[in-house]
């Protein structure tokens, strides 16, 4: 006689607030590095494009985490690799509480990156316990936890970095990830893995992608300084173009691609691809100009704010795009996708040239970030929205993680241009950089960002999806 499996256990309220109280310290050691980047580049002599490649490694571990994460997860159990992940996030937070320089901070980044791979997996987890309904509200709860824990961390983290210390500013967050974690390894109960056969990892991809990210992260850092060191940054040219060509080749022969680079063939993939990209551009400029720019001293054309007022004048900023993903749905499903995305980008192409021609009070940066948040969020949420709708439902996931590439790769070119256009323009013996680069940057941003226009009048109006 065959037994009967036991059907999966419920879970209680105690372990999904677990999850939602892990939610609010990855949120918070998430957020830290954005308001006192201005502080992290005097403490640690970073220049401006060593500052953008700081703010930046974060996110590119966590795009190379996540698919591998969800396929572990669906392989092992999402409970099992969840509390792995975050022994490694726990790792990188303490590696940069206790970074003496900034190539033992990067090395924490990296690992903590593997934060963004956990939050999919906390839904996996739910999904599991509870019934449908029950899990959505879950779903909808540790969401907005992890928004919430972001907003503190932004708002926390100068204030910490300047009476205590930067370390302390990395290790608070890390001992409450600590503490949560050990509360959901105990309250969740372990979920049974799912079939194997579609859990393939494609470590080959993985590997060449992550050459390709980091060799581009080093090149657009190096730019600045082309004319001292001229071989290096050609020699680094090279491996990209040699990284580039055989991820190519590898994801157009693997059996099961990280990166199925076919889908691009679809006019609505390639379009969703460019979107994200110009559209992640634009708004990763402001992410870092901005907090570079309160933090000019007031004696030159700044306004000399430390890492507490940045975290503060950034908070707008974060109200708005924890608004613009349940905007841009409703406003998708009302209007269509290409409605909302071109809105979206008319918003920050607005909002740019106006940073780029008044930057003179502090209102102004204030309200032109949470502009260009406002308008990413609706952008985003409306090109997922177009891409997983306008795909058979077993390409979503494939269709997707191009997008999720394209708008780290877009983040990162975004960002690190600046930090080069600051390194630049920054005079020999001097930390400011000249005005200049703020204006060019902005222009350039809002020149970027326009082009989407372009695109966004060949998209399909997407009413109702």
């Amino acid at each position: 006689m065959t037994a009967t499996p036991a059907p999966p256990l419920r879970v209680g309220k105690a372990a999904v607030w677990a999850l939602g109280m892990l939610a609010v310290a990855t949120g918070a050691l998430e957020s830290v590095v954005t308001p006192t980047l201005p502080l992290l580049q005097r403490e640690l002599h970073m220049s401006p494009a060593e500052g953008a490649l700081l703010s930046v490694m974060l996110l590119i571990t966590g795009a190379l985490v996540t698919p591998v994460a969800g396929k572990f997860g669906d392989r092992y159990g999402g409970k099992r690799v969840l509390i792995r992940l975050m022994a490694v996030v726990c790792a990188g937070g303490l590696v940069s509480a206790l970074a003496p320089n900034l190539p033992v901070l990067l090395l924490g980044q990296v690992l903590q990156g593997a934060m963004v791979g956990a939050l999919p997996l906390s839904f996996i987890v739910v999904r599991k316990h509870l019934p449908a309904g029950e899990s959505k509200v879950a779903i909808g709860v540790v969401s907005g936890l992890f928004v919430g824990g972001g907003m503190a961390g932004t708002l926390s983290a100068g204030p910490v970095a300047e009476e205590l210390s930067r370390h302390w500013m990395f290790a608070l967050p890390t001992i409450a990830v600590i503490g949560s974690t050990m509360l959901v390894n105990r309250l969740m109960p372990h979920d049974p893995p799912g079939r194997s056969d579609d859990a393939r990892v494609d470590w080959p991809g993985l590997a060449l992608l992550s050459g390709t990210l980091v060799t581009l992260m080093l090149v657009l850092a190096l730019a600045p300084d082309m004319a001292s060191r001229p071989f290096v940054l050609g020699a680094l040219v090279l491996v990209l173009a040699a990284f580039v060509t055989g991820w190519t080749a590898v994801e157009r022969r693997a059996a099961s691609p990280m990166v199925d680079l076919r889908m691009l063939a679809r006019p609505a993939v390639w379009k969703s691809c460019v979107l994200t990209f110009v559209i992640c551009v634009g708004t990763s400029v402001a992410v870092y100009l901005v907090p570079q720019l309160f933090a000019v001293p007031a004696d030159a054309y700044g306004f000399g704010a430390d890492a507490t007022e940045i975290g503060f004048f950034l908070l707008p900023g974060a109200v708005a795009a924890s608004l613009a993903g349940p905007v841009g749905g409703i406003g998708a499903r009302r209007f269509g996708s290409r409605a909302v995305v071109g809105a979206g980008a008319v918003v920050m192409v607005a909002a740019l040239i106006a940073l780029a021609a008044v930057h003179t009070e502090i209102w102004h940066l204030v309200i032109g970030k949470a502009m260009i948040a406002l308008a990413n969020g609706l952008c985003v949420t409306a090109m997922v929205t177009s891409t997983a709708t306008s795909v058979e439902q077993s390409d979503t996931g494939i269709a997707t993680s191009l997008v999720l590439v394209t708008r780290v790769v877009g983040y990162a070119v975004g960002a690190q241009v600046s930090g080069a256009f600051l390194t630049a323009a920054t005079p020999s013996g001097s930390d400011v950089p000249a005005e200049s680069a703020f204006v060019t940057g902005f222009v350039a941003a809002a020149a970027v960002t326009a082009l989407s226009l372009l695109v966004t009048r060949t998209m399909s109006k997407g009413v109702g999806e």
